[in-house]
């Protein structure tokens, strides 16, 4: 058997070599699962002829990186990047906003998995415990959907587009909750993917958001017709309980709501990202996520 030993708070431990965990790293880089096994069983076999039976996970990084070169150098430089955000001292978030039934759940969901992270929250039920403790006297505005929170506005603004404005303060509601997520996962050192339509750019406190080791994307769904088959195939799902009929009713506000967040995108340099096909917004987020980490 091989081992792997890994120094932590000063601490050695070991455990042993598996192609399975190694195959999971590499698949960061975008090489495919089969090709990822296929290499991780390499290096296992250069280990045992070798005659390799412990190695640190520093040194054996150094071999992954060597074997990638030989194969292909930006994968190689992918792999590597991957390695310095696993390695930072300090915790990766990431935030992914977007309209209702853009996929912002979904993707947040696959990006966790390709980047092995465990810890993922959603923007609902950040606003749902936030319920609990506001009052609907104190705070109508938060005990009402995204897309209808301007029911909730007494006196609109004759200024401002009432179904954004009541948008912009059902947001600045819930941003309390995300920014104390965002500073609790900082202050603690965990890594964590926060998603939902709450994720607005220009909203966050722009000293949280300020560093490298957070990142925000906007995902959209251009079509129409594209975005009206997500609810669709949503509230298709025996588990959801989410009705039809609601979204389709306010799918024009929904529509609005992400022209308002394409325009605050585009305003504070956020990527944005046409949620068309999943592993092609997955492969977009992964490659800006370890270009930046890359650059530091």
């Amino acid at each position: 058997m091989i081992w792997i030993t890994a120094e932590v708070d000063g601490k050695k431990y070991k455990e042993p070599f598996s192609k399975g965990i190694l195959s999971r790293s590499l698949n960061v880089a975008d090489i495919g699962v089969e090709k990822a096994h296929d290499i991780a069983s390499d290096i296992e076999v250069y280990l045992i002829v070798n005659n390799v039976a412990e190695i640190s996970s520093k040194d054996l990084a150094e071999v992954v990186l060597y074997h990638l070169e030989s194969i292909d150098h930006n994968i190689a430089v992918k792999y590597k990047n991957w390695r310095s955000l696993r390695n930072s001292e300090e915790p990766l978030i990431i935030l992914i906003g977007g309209a209702s039934g853009v996929g912002t759940s979904s993707m947040a969901f696959e990006l966790a998995n390709r980047l092995r992270l465990k810890n993922l929250i959603s923007t609902d039920m950040i606003r749902e415990v936030m319920r609990k403790i506001i009052s609907k006297d104190l705070s109508p505005v938060i005990h009402k959907s995204s897309f209808d929170a301007y029911e909730s506005i007494r006196i609109p603004s004759i200024r401002v587009d009432p179904i954004i404005e009541g948008f912009i303060n059902h947001v600045d509601v819930v941003n309390v909750g995300i920014e104390a997520i965002i500073e609790r996962s900082i202050k603690e050192g965990i890594s964590t993917i926060i998603e939902g339509v709450h994720l607005v750019p220009g909203f966050i406190n722009p000293k949280l958001i300020e560093e490298n080791n957070i990142i925000m994307f906007t995902l959209i769904v251009g079509d129409e017709e594209s975005h009206k088959q997500r609810f669709y195939s949503r509230c298709r799902q025996p588990w959801v309980r989410r009705s039809l009929e609601r979204y389709m009713d306010n799918f024009g506000i929904i529509r609005k709501t992400q022209d308002f967040l394409v325009d605050q995108a585009k305003i504070y340099d956020i990527r944005v990202i046409d949620n068309v096909e999943i592993n092609e917004t997955i492969e977009i987020m992964v490659a800006d996520i370890l270009e930046k980490y890359g650059g530091e």
